[in-house]
């Protein structure tokens, strides 16, 4: 098998690795149901078989499917053939499940806001990611790389980096190093503000992420007062979760009037 550049396949070689990134499901809340995203050839699923919960894997390659149907005829019935992106989960799983994977670069940052979008049924994740998008994930406010994704990931989950993988630990060797990452579902999901308009206004102020929030949130709200505020001089990556969870409050109070 080969793999194809279509898919953003990158074959894990290496056992003790893939073995460790499936023992680094902790299964919170007795999760009892995973989903696999993109198990390729079972280089981590073998690890996940024999595993008491109920396995289900998603692959969009047809080749891979045929592969996996093949060489683990345990999986036959638990096989999604299908693009994790356009796949509806809540017609696969009733209640919770955990989510794990050595995701496609390509697609690894979408994977996640699918996440955010089924927080309340995923509560655990741990999936392989381009290093930069791991760290990106986890930063905190101040680093250079935190951004959209840090803020909306960071206000559902806990996020930890596991540890790294070299780029030689796989076939063919992709140009970037990754790192194993693990979210947990936080117990409170309340934000406190209308998730929405929290959503929008991360996106917006990190879409220019160079100007003060002053000039970005202009949109929201026309309160001149509100807008002069010496906070509002500050730029988005200056901002914790909590930070962007009051502002959208008090943007909502104002919106309401």
């Amino acid at each position: 098998m080969k793999p194809k550049k279509s898919y953003g396949q990158h074959f894990l070689t290496s056992e003790p690795i893939a073995e460790r990134i499936a023992k680094s499901l902790i299964l919170p809340n007795n999760c009892k149901h995973v989903l696999e995203i993109g198990p390729g050839m079972g280089m981590l699923t073998k690890y996940l078989i024999d595993e008491p919960y109920n396995l289900k894997v998603v692959e969009a390659d047809r080749d891979m499917v045929s592969f996996l149907r093949k060489n683990y005829p345990v999986l036959d019935s638990k096989i999604i053939e299908s693009d994790v992106l356009k796949l509806k989960l809540e017609e696969h799983f009733q209640g919770q499940f955990c989510v794990i994977g050595n995701f496609p670069y390509n697609i690894s940052s979408q994977i996640l806001f699918k996440i955010i979008d089924y927080r309340d049924q995923i509560p655990e994740m741990v999936g392989m990611f381009q290093k930069e998008v791991g760290e990106r994930v986890a930063s905190p406010p101040g680093s250079k790389v935190y951004g959209v994704i840090s803020v909306l990931i960071q206000a559902y989950y806990h996020t930890e980096i596991l540890f790294d993988v070299d780029r030689f630990s796989f076939k063919p060797p992709p140009k970037v190093q990754s790192n194993i990452i693990r979210l947990t579902r936080k117990s409170n999901q309340v934000l406190g503000c209308e998730p929405g308009l929290f959503k929008a206004i991360v996106k917006t102020t990190f879409g220019q992420r160079r100007k003060m929030l002053r000039n970005t949130l202009k949109q929201f709200t026309k309160s001149a007062d509100f807008l002069e505020n010496p906070d509002f001089k500050r730029r988005p990556e200056e901002l914790s979760v909590a930070e962007f969870i009051d502002l959208t409050t008090k943007i909502s109070q104002l919106q309401e009037k």
